[in-house]
């Protein structure tokens, strides 16, 4: 038993040590010796810089990461790796980004490169063979990319996986198997699997449906039926709907000769059930049993119905293989991976970048995420609520300055219009009163003038 143990533990070790653990990045000492910066949009004033720095709010603030901190701005930086080929390998890539700024419109992916890359010229124009991570646009557009490269062309994934929107640290994480399926994981919840053949319109479909194809004559996809011994009986509709009383008797002093032949009165023929209908169910149950009852359901206009005995299902059209499909069996290797980048355009910049791995081995990732993010959310959302506070109590009395800056300037306004003057002196009363004389005089000389042209008109003189 003891062997077995010692077994199982080298075993399990000898696998640990199989694992690979390609690049691994935390941004401490010695980062910038392998990350370039590039200067592509630069001679256009359009290129942002990052910034080394663990944000506003961090659990710990000696835990740096890369942030873009200039706003409307193309990011573009990048790190050469040792050559890693996925083929019969399990490829996991994960990184960790913090939106610290309310971000509109912009990127929070990261981008694998195959080919050789100048890295002072990488941009948006290089190509990739992978790209992944956050992409959010307003209201409408908060998407996680997954974008993949074959032959030269780019797919992205089919499915819709919302990213994280609020302002703390979440990880990312992309694992992709030698059978093809992949997993994407947000701090460490899978969010979405499936195949690259299904998720992505990389090959054309293997299967397709016969679009000659129709429905046989004989099928039946009736699911329930009138029951077909439920007939009506012979002589039915021979049935009288009243019939003579059998306990009428004739009078004794009936005279025929006189009254008649005597005829019984009639009754309803107990016999008689109205024109013959199929069987109808009784219910003797609430309404909402009965809306709910399955034998209800399969009532038509009251009459009960049975299972059809000859029900073949609904038919569908069936599905062909696709004569266009044509399988490679390396669908999911991709060219040596060589390059790490990011580049992202944002209108509003403050994103934090930190904790890149590409390795292949899923449970390391998923012990990073742990060692990292499990450990310190919960200090990272006490700091941001702290930050938050100060940054609202800053807004809140910058809304107060403000506001007591309008009131003074408003009754700065007020007194200079309506208020009279602390001192009023002789050349104030000389000034008045002669701008009132001298507009008297200028409108009489004006009326005098219009009087004596109106006169010598009147008066046929010539002017």
């Amino acid at each position: 038993m003891r062997l077995l143990l010692i077994l199982l533990l080298y075993f399990l070790n000898f696998n640990h040590s199989l694992s690979e653990i390609i690049f691994e990045e935390r941004f401490e000492d010695g980062w910038k010796d392998r990350w370039v910066l590039s200067d592509w949009k630069r001679s256009e004033g359009k290129a942002g810089t990052f910034k080394h720095t663990a944000g506003r709010w961090a659990a710990d603030p000696d835990d740096k990461g890369l942030q873009t901190y200039i706003d409307a701005r193309h990011y573009a930086i990048s790190a050469k790796i040792p050559q890693f080929s996925n083929k019969n390998r399990t490829l996991v890539f994960q990184y960790s980004i913090k939106f610290e700024q309310d971000i509109e419109c912009g990127g929070g992916y990261v981008k694998l490169m195959s080919a050789y890359v100048n890295q002072k010229k990488f941009g948006g124009d290089t190509p990739y063979s992978f790209m992944f991570g956050p992409d959010i646009c307003g209201t409408q557009t908060k998407k996680l990319q997954v974008i993949v490269s074959y032959q030269g062309q780019n797919y992205p994934i089919k499915k819709d996986i919302e990213c994280e929107t609020d302002k703390l640290t979440h990880f990312y994480t992309f694992i992709l198997r030698p059978d093809a399926t992949y997993s994407v994981l947000i701090d460490n919840r899978e969010r979405e699997s499936g195949s690259l053949y299904t998720d992505w319109d990389i090959l054309p479909p293997p299967k397709i449906k016969d679009v000659h194809a129709k429905k046989p004559s004989n099928w039946d996809d009736r699911e329930y039926i009138t029951d077909p011994n439920d007939v009506k009986p012979q002589g039915y509709d021979s049935i009288p709907k009243e019939i003579p009383d059998p306990k009428a008797k004739k009078p004794v002093d009936w005279d025929e000769e006189e009254d008649g032949i005597w005829r019984p009165k009639k009754i309803p023929n107990p016999a008689y059930k109205g024109p013959w209908k199929p069987k109808v169910l009784v219910f003797r149950f609430n309404l909402r049993k009965l809306i709910t009852c399955s034998i209800f359901k399969h009532l038509e206009h009251g009459v009960q119905k049975i299972k059809n005995p000859n029900y073949k299902g609904k038919w569908k059209i069936p599905w062909i293989d696709n004569p266009e499909f044509v399988d490679d069996p390396d669908l999911y290797v991709w060219k040596p991976i060589k390059y790490i980048g990011i580049e992202v355009w944002q209108v509003k910049a403050g994103s934090i970048y930190d904790n890149i791995l590409l390795c292949d081995d899923p449970k390391y990732a998923k012990e990073v995420v742990e060692e990292i993010w499990a450990k310190n959310r919960l200090a990272e959302k006490e700091a941001f609520e702290e930050a938050e506070k100060i940054r609202l109590a800053q807004e809140e009395q910058g809304k107060k300055d403000k506001e007591g800056e309008k009131k003074r300037n408003r009754g700065w306004r007020h007194h200079k219009r309506y208020d009279p003057p602390e001192y009023i002196d002789d050349d104030y009363h000389v000034s008045f009163h002669f701008d009132l004389f001298t507009l008297f005089y200028l409108l009489m000389c004006s009326y005098c003038t219009r009087l004596y042209i109106f006169t010598r008109k009147y008066k046929g003189e010539h002017l």
